[in-house]
């Protein structure tokens, strides 16, 4: 619920000619009209001698004068709010915007009409009219609003008109406060596969956490209250002169970087079907993928730029912040555009920092230095998918003309050599159908005693982690922490 604020229906009393000027620019066309018609009138009786019509000239003219003047000296306050539901969305969807106005005065109101200022792209201003509303009365109108493009939108400031009964005069007062509407990608479910990395899922990796008390700690650690004297390291203790214990191996999550190529030298096009889009929808499905699955998520594009940037490594942390670093990441890939930067140099030195796990790609056009670049970040990598989306040959098969694909083939094998398991993703290709087709193609590599990765899945986060698999309400995804069952689990 966002308060809009109280708006008075009335001018200052200390600015008497700042009053008079807004209430004259208030007049209606109907009221002009009744302002030039007994001018005329009361012009012509003086000519003609005709003091019937100067009447009539001073009645026309007098009227619209006078509802100006009683509007503007009106004394009687509203209150307005908005709330959206939800205040998320996925492109396409629709969310609801729900108004309510309040007479906090003593005095009924009379016409009231409401317009709420939306930008264009989420389709035309609504405008409500209300009756009057009784002191202390209220009054409750909503719209539906949608986006195809994501991102953020302004919903606001509210605009009241007060208008009197004849329809000689409008006031607009508004309001002062705003809400924002994100426009997330579009999530699409995705079939569980095993593409992962060389851990084999929520607590079966090769990767351990040796701290009971959480990641960050060294071994050994201080003595705590409650710690068992059979785990006390003597000679630790021996040397720091103070109690030492050892502390036992837990499991830690299987980790998955998602990487997103954002340079606007290797996307061509805009729009909701663009390859671009595409591959914003990807990253995103992916990621709410893996996440349900318990893994640890990290965004990172082609800047170098990781979500969430919070911590040592930029992974999500503990399973009970799964929920909000999806919000997060979800919110950038709201807003996300292209970077002015020419290669993936950023990116790959973040990658080459430590062992990332699976590493899922979305790559644009690619030279073949970039190619070179990509290739060499499956060395740091348990796993690597890559998805390449040639924007040229999307462009060709939007005007009608056949794609080519002679350069992309060239780059993927150049992947394909390095380990990667690449897949060229055509223009309206779902993107379940290429993440099997990708399963496919590691699965024959292996099967020919090529580079293939190791193939080893994580565990759905409890019995209600496959529930949610494939919701837009990703930044909602529930974190694994319950039971774990390693031969069910498949990313």
């Amino acid at each position: 619920m966002s308060d809009a604020g109280v708006a008075r229906a009335g001018g200052d009393e200390g600015d008497d000619r700042s009053g008079v000027r807004v209430a004259l620019a208030g007049l209606t066309t109907r009221g002009r009209s009744f302002l030039a018609a007994g001018i005329a009138a009361a012009v012509c009786a003086y000519v003609l001698g005709q003091p019937d019509l100067l009447r009539v000239g001073l009645l026309l003219a007098v009227l619209p004068l006078l509802c100006a003047a009683v509007l503007y000296r009106t004394r009687y306050r509203v209150a307005g709010s908005r709330r959206l539901s939800p205040a998320r969305v996925p492109a396409g969807a629709e969310a609801r915007v729900h108004l309510r106005m309040d007479n906090v005065s003593r005095l009924p109101t009379g016409l009231l009409m409401l317009q709420d200022r939306v930008p264009y792209v989420l389709g035309p201003r609504p405008r409500f009219v209300l009756d009057r509303v009784e002191p202390g009365g209220r009054r409750e109108v909503s719209y539906r609003v949608r986006s195809d493009l994501r991102g953020r939108y302004p919903l606001g400031p509210l605009q009241l008109r007060l208008s009197d009964p004849f329809g000689m005069c409008e006031l607009t007062r508004s309001f002062s406060a705003f809400d924002t509407l994100t426009v997330i990608p579009r999530v699409e479910p995705l079939p569980p596969v095993r593409l992962s990395g060389e851990a084999k899922g929520y607590g079966d990796g090769r990767q351990r956490s040796l701290a009971l008390a959480g990641e960050d700690d060294v071994i050994p650690r201080g003595y705590r209250y409650g710690d068992d004297l059979r785990r006390v390291h003597w000679r630790s203790t021996a040397r720091y002169g103070e109690l030492m214990v050892r502390r036992e191996e837990q499991p830690q999550r299987a980790r998955c970087t998602v990487l997103l190529d954002t340079r606007a030298v290797a996307f061509r096009g805009a729009g909701p079907d663009s390859a671009f889009e595409w591959a914003v929808s990807g990253a995103a499905s992916v990621m709410v993928h893996m996440l349900e699955r318990g893994f640890s998520v990290r965004l990172l594009t082609d800047t170098g730029s990781s979500v969430p940037g919070e911590g040592g490594d930029g992974f999500a942390g503990a399973s009970q912040e799964s929920a909000d670093a999806a919000g997060l990441m979800m919110d950038t890939l709201a807003v996300i555009d292209h970077s002015d930067g020419a290669g993936l140099s950023r990116a790959y030195d973040v990658l080459r920092g430590g062992n990332e796990g699976l590493l899922v790609a979305f790559l644009g056009d690619l030279d073949e230095a970039q190619a070179a670049v990509a290739a060499k970040m499956r060395q740091r990598s348990g796993g690597a998918v890559a998805f390449v989306l040639d924007s040229d040959a999307w462009l060709r098969e939007t005007a009608g003309a056949p794609g080519t694909a002679d350069g992309t083939e060239e780059r993927l094998r150049m992947l394909r050599d390095a380990g990667w398991t690449a897949v060229s993703v055509p223009r309206g290709a779902e993107l379940a159908d290429v993440w099997r087709q990708a399963d496919h193609e590691r699965t024959g590599a292996v099967a020919a005693g090529g580079t293939g990765f190791a193939t080893a899945g994580a565990p759905d986060a409890g019995p209600a982690g496959t529930a949610a698999r494939g919701t837009t309400a990703a930044y909602s995804a529930r974190p694994a922490g319950g039971a774990a069952d390693p031969g069910k689990g498949r990313p």
